[in-house]
């Protein structure tokens, strides 16, 4: 068998040489010659499998390391036979952390007090989980949705999309780019968000319309962008304009990135019967990245700020983008992982 690799994808050299015959490449330049003789297809989101690509391989499974599924045609792998498997909430740990450091380092820098603040989180899957619950750790009042788990959760509170921009000192995004949620933050979007408050994007950068959101920021307060239209050329306009400018990195974490490649491998060895990788999972013994625990109880906002810059130094991703934002790729393929934290 044969196995076609995102060479930028970590811990996973080596790992199926014993058992497969196993390509490395760039995942944006893996073409359908790559895959003539391929079975299984292991990637990032840099990947378009569609019809183009997969036509007339013998691929049968695709596995992709992130949680998001964007770049893989569902209806195509489905009506053809190919399975897939994302990493789902592999993540949530980073962006969360992505997130409040975010908002007490953009508060911190414009001395605006978060004390009582109401956080408004739109989706909650796995990501939006966790930032609710650190959210709720650290004093914020929180407003919720998600139709579809409104739905499925009837017990719980949920807010309708009105409610949350009119009352959220704090916006942030969590949710798939889908048809529905394609150029959802537009104009009527910005116009019914309170004055002054922060605006985060770290899921996909088509559910904004990126000039809507310029033409707004005026009025807003704090806006924190890790996803960009049209990536990897983004809008520099946009980028100038912005308090946060990051390359897509939010969930760039190692705890992040070794949940996704032993999901993606698992996935691959569990499909091909390779027993002996159903529970792989890469691990390091350097301390340094293991994940660390913070103490927050009775600290000032200040000191909050302080320790998860320490933790998480948010401005140093800030100032590599905008100097170099024409490498938005080279910079996330040679990101250098993240130890995450938790309260």
């Amino acid at each position: 068998m044969k196995i076609v690799i995102d060479k930028s994808i970590p811990f996973i050299e080596g790992v199926f040489e014993p058992y497969a015959e196993v390509t490395y490449k760039d995942g944006p330049l893996i073409s359908k010659e790559d895959l003539t003789d391929a079975e299984a297809l292991v990637i990032r989101t840099r990947t378009k499998c569609d019809a183009a690509l997969l036509d007339g391989t013998p691929v049968k499974i695709i596995a992709t390391a992130t949680s998001g599924t964007e770049n893989i045609d569902v209806p195509y792998c489905q009506s053809h036979g190919i399975y897939f498997k994302n990493a789902s909430g592999c993540n949530a740990g980073g962006v969360s952390n992505y997130v409040f450091s975010a908002i007490f380092g953009a508060a911190a820098k414009k001395s605006i007090p978060l004390t009582g603040r109401t956080l408004g989180i739109i989706g909650m899957g796995s990501v939006g989980q966790r930032v609710e619950a650190m959210g709720r750790a650290l004093g914020f009042k929180i407003m919720r949705f998600d139709p579809q788990k409104a739905e499925i959760e009837w017990y719980t509170q949920f807010s309708t999309l009105d409610e949350l921009l009119a009352n959220s000192d704090i916006i942030t995004l969590h949710i798939p780019l889908t048809d529905s949620t394609k150029g959802m933050c537009n104009a009527a979007f910005f116009e019914k968000m309170k004055q002054g408050a922060f605006f985060v994007n770290t899921s996909q950068g088509d559910i904004v319309v990126e000039n809507d959101l310029i033409d707004a920021i005026p009025r807003l307060g704090p806006v924190i962008i890790d996803a960009w239209s049209h990536e990897p050329a983004i809008n520099t306009r946009l980028m100038n304009l912005v308090d946060i400018a990051t390359p897509h990195i939010a969930g760039y974490s190692l705890q992040g990135k070794q949940i996704g490649s032993s999901m993606a491998v698992r996935a691959v060895a569990r499909f091909m019967s390779i027993r002996e990788l159903y529970d792989f999972f890469p691990t390091t013994d350097n301390m340094e990245y293991q994940a660390v625990k913070i103490d927050v109880l009775d600290k000032s906002q200040g000191q909050i700020a302080a320790i998860m810059q320490y933790n998480y130094p948010i401005f140093t991703d800030d100032f590599m983008f905008r100097m170099n934002p024409t490498k938005f790729e080279e910079l996330r393929s040679n990101y250098s992982y993240r130890r995450e934290f938790y309260l």
